[in-house]
Protein backbone atom coordinates (compact mmCIF):
# COMPACT_ATOMS: atom_id res chain seq x y z
CA UNK A 1 0.00 0.00 0.00
CA UNK A 2 0.96 3.66 -0.24
CA UNK A 3 1.30 6.03 2.71
CA UNK A 4 -0.33 9.44 3.16
CA UNK A 5 0.66 12.55 5.11
CA UNK A 6 -1.29 15.72 5.66
CA UNK A 7 -1.19 18.84 7.79
CA UNK A 8 -3.90 21.41 8.41
CA UNK A 9 -3.23 24.28 10.78
CA UNK A 10 -4.47 27.66 11.90
CA UNK A 11 -0.90 28.90 11.53
CA UNK A 12 2.04 27.77 9.42
CA UNK A 13 3.95 24.87 10.94
CA UNK A 14 7.58 23.97 10.30
CA UNK A 15 7.18 20.45 8.94
CA UNK A 16 10.72 19.34 8.10
CA UNK A 17 11.14 16.82 10.92
CA UNK A 18 7.75 15.27 10.30
CA UNK A 19 8.36 14.99 6.57
CA UNK A 20 11.83 13.53 7.06
CA UNK A 21 10.36 10.84 9.31
CA UNK A 22 7.46 10.20 6.92
CA UNK A 23 9.70 9.87 3.86
CA UNK A 24 11.98 7.48 5.79
CA UNK A 25 9.22 4.87 5.30
CA UNK A 26 9.95 4.85 1.57
CA UNK A 27 12.04 1.67 1.68
CA UNK A 28 8.71 -0.18 1.79
CA UNK A 29 7.14 2.26 -0.71
CA UNK A 30 9.85 2.72 -3.34
CA UNK A 31 7.82 3.69 -6.41
CA UNK A 32 7.69 7.45 -6.04
CA UNK A 33 7.16 10.38 -3.72
CA UNK A 34 5.22 13.61 -3.89
CA UNK A 35 4.63 16.85 -2.04
CA UNK A 36 1.95 19.55 -2.40
CA UNK A 37 2.47 22.93 -0.72
CA UNK A 38 0.38 26.06 -1.37
CA UNK A 39 2.12 29.20 -2.56
CA UNK A 40 0.49 32.60 -3.01
CA UNK A 41 -1.68 31.46 -5.93
CA UNK A 42 -2.00 27.68 -6.04
CA UNK A 43 -0.72 24.33 -4.82
CA UNK A 44 2.84 23.70 -5.90
CA UNK A 45 3.35 20.02 -6.79
CA UNK A 46 6.75 18.32 -6.51
CA UNK A 47 7.18 14.62 -7.25
CA UNK A 48 9.51 11.98 -8.65
CA UNK A 49 9.13 8.31 -9.68
CA UNK A 50 11.95 7.46 -7.30
CA UNK A 51 12.28 6.07 -3.80
CA UNK A 52 12.17 9.12 -1.54
CA UNK A 53 15.23 8.11 0.49
CA UNK A 54 17.24 8.00 -2.76
CA UNK A 55 16.16 11.39 -4.06
CA UNK A 56 18.87 14.02 -3.97
CA UNK A 57 16.28 16.65 -4.88
CA UNK A 58 14.10 15.77 -1.88
CA UNK A 59 17.12 15.66 0.41
CA UNK A 60 18.04 19.20 -0.63
CA UNK A 61 14.40 20.30 -0.45
CA UNK A 62 14.10 19.23 3.19
CA UNK A 63 17.28 21.08 4.14
CA UNK A 64 15.35 24.29 3.52
CA UNK A 65 12.49 25.26 5.85
CA UNK A 66 9.15 23.75 4.86
CA UNK A 67 6.68 26.06 6.59
CA UNK A 68 3.01 25.99 5.66
CA UNK A 69 -0.52 25.93 7.15
CA UNK A 70 -1.47 23.14 4.72
CA UNK A 71 0.53 20.32 3.16
CA UNK A 72 0.00 16.94 1.54
CA UNK A 73 2.61 14.25 0.93
CA UNK A 74 2.65 10.72 -0.48
CA UNK A 75 4.95 7.75 -0.90
CA UNK A 76 3.90 5.21 -3.50
CA UNK A 77 3.77 1.46 -3.67
CA UNK A 78 2.49 0.86 -7.19
CA UNK A 79 -0.58 -1.33 -7.61
CA UNK A 80 -2.17 0.23 -10.69
CA UNK A 81 0.06 2.16 -13.10
CA UNK A 82 3.72 1.96 -14.02
CA UNK A 83 6.53 3.63 -12.09
CA UNK A 84 6.51 6.96 -13.92
CA UNK A 85 6.26 10.59 -12.86
CA UNK A 86 2.78 10.90 -14.36
CA UNK A 87 1.57 8.17 -11.96
CA UNK A 88 3.05 9.74 -8.82
CA UNK A 89 0.80 11.54 -6.34
CA UNK A 90 -0.37 14.19 -5.64
CA UNK A 91 -2.76 14.69 -8.54
CA UNK A 92 -4.20 18.13 -9.09
CA UNK A 93 -6.68 19.91 -11.33
CA UNK A 94 -9.00 22.90 -11.56
CA UNK A 95 -12.78 22.99 -11.68
CA UNK A 96 -14.79 25.35 -13.90
CA UNK A 97 -14.67 28.14 -11.30
CA UNK A 98 -10.86 28.06 -11.10
CA UNK A 99 -10.79 26.24 -7.76
CA UNK A 100 -7.80 23.89 -7.48
CA UNK A 101 -8.26 20.35 -6.14
CA UNK A 102 -5.38 18.16 -4.96
CA UNK A 103 -5.60 14.44 -4.13
CA UNK A 104 -3.42 11.79 -2.50
CA UNK A 105 -4.83 8.27 -2.35
CA UNK A 106 -3.88 5.01 -0.69
CA UNK A 107 -6.08 2.33 -2.16
CA UNK A 108 -7.35 0.43 -5.14
CA UNK A 109 -10.54 0.80 -7.15
CA UNK A 110 -11.51 -2.71 -8.21
CA UNK A 111 -14.74 -1.80 -9.94
CA UNK A 112 -16.65 1.44 -10.41
CA UNK A 113 -18.12 1.90 -13.89
CA UNK A 114 -18.36 5.69 -13.67
CA UNK A 115 -14.55 5.85 -13.69
CA UNK A 116 -14.13 3.79 -16.87
CA UNK A 117 -14.35 6.73 -19.35
CA UNK A 118 -11.44 8.51 -17.69
CA UNK A 119 -8.99 5.82 -18.76
CA UNK A 120 -8.82 7.50 -22.15
CA UNK A 121 -8.67 11.04 -20.73
CA UNK A 122 -6.08 10.78 -17.98
CA UNK A 123 -2.38 11.53 -18.36
CA UNK A 124 -1.22 8.44 -16.47
CA UNK A 125 -2.57 4.99 -15.67
CA UNK A 126 -3.73 5.16 -12.05
CA UNK A 127 -7.19 4.74 -10.62
CA UNK A 128 -6.33 7.62 -8.27
CA UNK A 129 -6.08 10.10 -11.13
CA UNK A 130 -9.42 8.84 -12.44
CA UNK A 131 -11.01 9.58 -9.06
CA UNK A 132 -9.87 13.21 -9.24
CA UNK A 133 -11.05 13.66 -12.82
CA UNK A 134 -14.46 12.26 -11.88
CA UNK A 135 -14.71 14.58 -8.87
CA UNK A 136 -13.94 17.60 -11.07
CA UNK A 137 -16.67 16.60 -13.50
CA UNK A 138 -19.18 16.10 -10.68
CA UNK A 139 -18.35 19.53 -9.25
CA UNK A 140 -18.57 21.15 -12.68
CA UNK A 141 -21.93 19.53 -13.41
CA UNK A 142 -23.37 20.69 -10.09
CA UNK A 143 -21.93 24.18 -10.59
CA UNK A 144 -23.56 24.35 -14.02
CA UNK A 145 -26.87 23.12 -12.62
CA UNK A 146 -26.91 25.77 -9.89
CA UNK A 147 -25.49 28.50 -12.10
CA UNK A 148 -22.94 29.58 -9.50
CA UNK A 149 -19.93 28.38 -7.51
CA UNK A 150 -20.74 25.79 -4.86
CA UNK A 151 -20.52 26.61 -1.16
CA UNK A 152 -18.30 24.63 1.23
CA UNK A 153 -21.36 22.71 2.41
CA UNK A 154 -22.52 21.91 -1.11
CA UNK A 155 -19.09 20.62 -2.11
CA UNK A 156 -18.96 18.52 1.03
CA UNK A 157 -22.41 17.01 0.44
CA UNK A 158 -21.43 16.13 -3.13
CA UNK A 159 -18.27 14.37 -1.97
CA UNK A 160 -20.05 12.69 0.90
CA UNK A 161 -22.44 10.99 -1.50
CA UNK A 162 -19.53 9.96 -3.71
CA UNK A 163 -17.51 8.47 -0.86
CA UNK A 164 -20.45 6.31 0.23
CA UNK A 165 -20.88 4.99 -3.30
CA UNK A 166 -17.22 4.69 -4.35
CA UNK A 167 -16.07 2.96 -1.16
CA UNK A 168 -18.30 -0.08 -1.70
CA UNK A 169 -15.96 -2.96 -2.60
CA UNK A 170 -13.02 -0.59 -3.06
CA UNK A 171 -10.14 0.64 -0.89
CA UNK A 172 -10.61 4.37 -0.49
CA UNK A 173 -8.16 6.00 1.90
CA UNK A 174 -7.56 9.55 0.74
CA UNK A 175 -6.81 13.17 1.54
CA UNK A 176 -8.31 15.78 -0.78
CA UNK A 177 -7.84 19.55 -0.61
CA UNK A 178 -10.11 21.94 -2.52
CA UNK A 179 -8.23 25.16 -1.64
CA UNK A 180 -10.59 25.67 1.31
CA UNK A 181 -11.39 22.34 2.99
CA UNK A 182 -9.23 19.29 3.61
CA UNK A 183 -11.38 16.17 3.12
CA UNK A 184 -10.38 12.97 4.90
CA UNK A 185 -11.85 9.54 4.15
CA UNK A 186 -10.72 6.01 4.96
CA UNK A 187 -12.53 2.68 4.86
CA UNK A 188 -9.75 0.50 6.20
CA UNK A 189 -9.31 -0.15 9.92
CA UNK A 190 -6.50 2.07 11.21
CA UNK A 191 -5.70 3.10 7.65
CA UNK A 192 -4.85 6.64 8.83
CA UNK A 193 -3.91 8.26 12.15
CA UNK A 194 -4.04 11.83 13.41
CA UNK A 195 -2.80 13.94 16.31
CA UNK A 196 -2.83 17.53 17.45
CA UNK A 197 0.49 19.28 16.85
CA UNK A 198 1.23 22.89 17.71
CA UNK A 199 -1.47 24.96 15.94
CA UNK A 200 -2.87 22.19 13.80
CA UNK A 201 -3.59 18.53 13.09
CA UNK A 202 -1.23 16.04 11.47
CA UNK A 203 -2.44 13.01 9.51
CA UNK A 204 -0.24 10.04 8.71
CA UNK A 205 -0.86 6.47 7.62
CA UNK A 206 1.56 5.35 10.31
CA UNK A 207 2.13 7.35 13.51
CA UNK A 208 5.30 9.48 13.41
CA UNK A 209 7.38 9.76 16.60
CA UNK A 210 4.74 7.67 18.44
CA UNK A 211 6.62 7.84 21.75
CA UNK A 212 6.26 11.60 21.79
CA UNK A 213 2.73 12.25 20.54
CA UNK A 214 -0.73 10.91 21.21
CA UNK A 215 -1.86 9.46 17.88
CA UNK A 216 -5.38 8.20 17.35
CA UNK A 217 -6.88 6.23 14.44
CA UNK A 218 -9.00 8.32 12.10
CA UNK A 219 -12.56 6.96 12.33
CA UNK A 220 -13.27 4.88 9.26
CA UNK A 221 -16.28 4.80 6.91
CA UNK A 222 -17.15 8.48 7.25
CA UNK A 223 -16.03 11.56 5.33
CA UNK A 224 -14.83 14.50 7.42
CA UNK A 225 -13.69 17.98 6.43
CA UNK A 226 -11.04 20.04 8.20
CA UNK A 227 -10.16 23.71 8.13
CA UNK A 228 -7.31 25.44 9.93
CA UNK A 229 -6.59 22.28 11.91
CA UNK A 230 -10.13 21.66 13.15
CA UNK A 231 -12.82 19.28 11.98
CA UNK A 232 -15.70 21.37 10.67
CA UNK A 233 -17.94 18.81 8.91
CA UNK A 234 -18.81 15.14 9.28
CA UNK A 235 -20.66 13.07 6.72
CA UNK A 236 -22.68 9.90 6.35
CA UNK A 237 -21.50 6.82 8.22
CA UNK A 238 -21.45 3.80 5.93
CA UNK A 239 -20.48 0.16 6.39
CA UNK A 240 -18.12 -0.28 3.43
CA UNK A 241 -15.09 -1.46 5.37
CA UNK A 242 -12.36 -2.70 3.03
CA UNK A 243 -10.81 -6.08 3.76
CA UNK A 244 -7.71 -7.23 1.89
CA UNK A 245 -8.58 -9.74 -0.82
CA UNK A 246 -5.56 -11.37 -2.45
CA UNK A 247 -7.62 -12.96 -5.22
CA UNK A 248 -9.13 -9.62 -6.25
CA UNK A 249 -5.65 -8.09 -6.31
CA UNK A 250 -4.29 -10.96 -8.41
CA UNK A 251 -7.07 -10.58 -10.97
CA UNK A 252 -6.52 -6.81 -11.07
CA UNK A 253 -2.80 -7.26 -11.73
CA UNK A 254 -3.54 -9.71 -14.53
CA UNK A 255 -6.04 -7.30 -16.07
CA UNK A 256 -3.65 -4.35 -15.88
CA UNK A 257 -0.75 -6.34 -17.38
CA UNK A 258 -2.95 -7.61 -20.19
CA UNK A 259 -2.41 -11.26 -19.33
Amino acid sequence: MCELFGYSGSAPGRLNDLLTEFFSHSCAHPDGWGLAVPDSCHMEIEKEPLQASRSEYLRERLREPVISPLLLAHIRYATIGNVERRNCHPFTGFDSTGRQWTLVHNGTIFDYPSLYPYSSLQKGDTDSERILLYILDLVNAETSRKGRALTDMERFDLLDRLMVSLSEGNKLNLLLYDSSLLYVHINQKEGLHYCRWEEGTVFSTRPLFPDLWDWQPVPDTRLTAWKEGRQVLSGTEHDHVFMNDEEKMRLLYLSFSGL
